[in-house]
């Protein structure tokens, strides 16, 4: 073969380049195509798991719904029973523990004529003054209206602040030996931003109708006036609590100078300083003291169709969340 058939035979530069970007742009583009496919399946499923997820709490709620209840007087048997009604969590309004829910399962159980003996089985830090003043200003109705019907405090975890309040209007408190209990106390916290917004070269300008409508502004130098006016308050509330408590308790309690001072003890020092009566848990006062053993939940729980809404809601979130944070949700 001469130079010159060799020559036209061998693809130029030129030649081998463009056939370079072809295959480039033809790969390319398969990346793109099965890239959005994969994508779409992805969608595809997980459009199915979710729609699958709805049908399946659809199922569950149709059969709650046949079954009926709000879980408010479930398990009731034949004869008298113990009432439950759990204070869980923080004592505020709009919680499982405000005073709305646990005053309408108080009612709903000292009402109930198989009510031998009520149970407030108790697991709160504390929290509203006003919530627990209602609750346990609720308490001393019912036992004036339903003097045969005893109610007991059993504290679990922890009794604190505003549930000791609501516990103090019980006849009996229970407690675990290591359960806390106490914290006979109030605060109010916040912060000052005065030093900072210095440094950081930051006015603050506050304008008000009423010589004291700005007190205790964060961002604002304190005025002594004004401390001491909270602290008025601060002291008058702790004092309700005080009396509320020795109203409760009576005799029973050992009063010294850490008693009301805000500090905790576990169940046995409890007993001691008579903020505590027994060592026992929910079962052993339902059995021995009430002697009702069949134990009734009347703590109102949400209606069905409310928890499916927001074991949905929950779920769907989450997803979403965790979605996100795998980079797979786009705009």
């Amino acid at each position: 073969m001469s130079n010159d058939e060799w020559l036209a035979d061998k693809p130029s530069n030129t030649e081998t380049n463009d056939s370079q970007d072809k295959n480039w742009e033809r790969d390319t583009i398969n990346k793109l195509v099965f890239s959005a496919l994969n994508e779409q399946r992805r969608t595809r499923r997980w459009s199915i798991f979710f729609k699958s997820l709805m049908f399946a709490y659809l199922f569950v709620l149709l059969i709650m719904f046949y079954i009926g209840g709000k879980g408010v007087d479930s398990g009731i048997k034949s004869g008298d029973h113990t009432a439950l009604i759990d204070i869980q969590g923080v004592i505020s309004e709009g919680s499982p523990a405000s005073a709305d829910n646990i005053v309408t399962g108080l009612r709903n159980a000292f009402e109930n004529k198989h009510t031998a003996g009520v149970i407030l089985r108790s697991n709160s830090p504390g929290g509203s003054p006003v919530q627990s003043g209602y609750i346990y200003d609720e308490i001393v109705r019912l036992r004036e209206k339903y003097p045969d019907i005893p109610i007991y405090t059993v504290i679990t975890d922890i009794c604190a602040s505003g549930c000791y309040y609501i516990a103090a209007a019980t006849e009996q408190i229970y407690a675990d030996k290591a359960s806390l209990v106490g914290s006979i106390g109030v605060l109010m916290n916040s912060f000052g931003f005065v030093g900072t917004m210095d440094k950081l070269g930051v006015e603050r300008r506050l304008y008000t109708a009423g010589e004291h409508k700005g007190f205790l502004d964060p961002f604002s130098p304190e005025k002594s006036g004004d401390v001491e006016h909270i602290k008025t308050i601060l002291e008058n509330t702790h004092q309700q609590f005080i009396n509320a408590v020795k109203e409760g308790r009576g005799e029973r309690l050992q009063v010294d100078n850490k008693l009301f001072s805000g500090f905790i003890w576990n169940g046995e020092q409890s007993i001691q300083k008579g903020l505590v009566d027994f060592l026992g848990g929910s079962s052993h006062v339902a059995r021995e003291v009430v002697g009702a053993e069949n134990i009734v939940d009347f703590t109102p729980r949400p209606h069905y169709f409310e928890r499916f809404v927001e074991r949905f809601s929950s779920g769907v979130t989450s997803e979403l969340l965790n979605r996100f944070s795998q980079g797979e949700l786009q705009y």
